[in-house]
């Protein structure tokens, strides 16, 4: 009786470390999604300030028509992205392209006195900020949803939780440099 009783309490054991094993990479997996949601959400509100951001400035610098062009470009390219790594490019070329726009906002003191034009900016660093923040939750959530689906014994029940390896989201080669602004 009491070998039956052992079996059974470790077959128990099995049973609840699997089951343990298995909704750890769900939560993952499933903190990956949400961290990734998150990006998306800030990432357009940036794209819904960015158009009343270029309406503000060309009142003002109606000349500077090669830049606003280059700003709304990226942004329709960055709205387009699918995927970390394409989205990664297309934001880094979107904050290239912002800052360049308000490298021309300096040229302009009537420009960075328009109340209108504060506060459009004022907001898109708070969303900048929170994409930032978005970003490094994203990739802190991928790096420990690559590391437990790369040791033992989770490895094992990864495919199971259809837990794949995700990427992360990280600026390119270009954007990790100063930024060239010419007028």
């Amino acid at each position: 009786m009491i070998p039956v009783i052992i079996a059974i309490v470790v077959v128990l054991l099995l049973v609840v470390f699997v089951v343990s094993v298995f909704n750890g990479l769900i939560r993952l997996k499933n903190r990956v999604d949400n961290a990734w949601a998150q990006i998306d959400v800030q990432l357009k509100r940036r794209y819904d300030l960015i158009p009343n951001l270029v309406e503000t400035v060309k009142g003002y610098a109606a000349h500077e028509s090669q830049t606003l062009e280059a700003v709304t470009q990226a942004r329709n390219m960055a709205v387009a992205a699918t995927g970390p790594k394409e989205q990664a490019q297309a934001d880094n070329m979107l904050t290239g392209t912002l800052k360049s726009l308000f490298a021309v906002s300096e040229a302009y003191p009537d420009l960075k006195a328009n109340q209108n034009f504060l506060e459009l900016q004022e907001e898109l660093t708070a969303t900048e900020d929170k994409i930032a923040y978005a970003r490094q939750f994203y990739n802190d959530s991928v790096q420990q949803l690559n590391t437990k689906i790369q040791t033992f014994p989770a490895m094992f029940f990864a495919g199971m939780a259809h837990a794949d390896k995700r990427e992360y989201f990280e600026a390119d080669d270009d954007s990790r440099g100063p930024v060239k602004v010419q007028f």
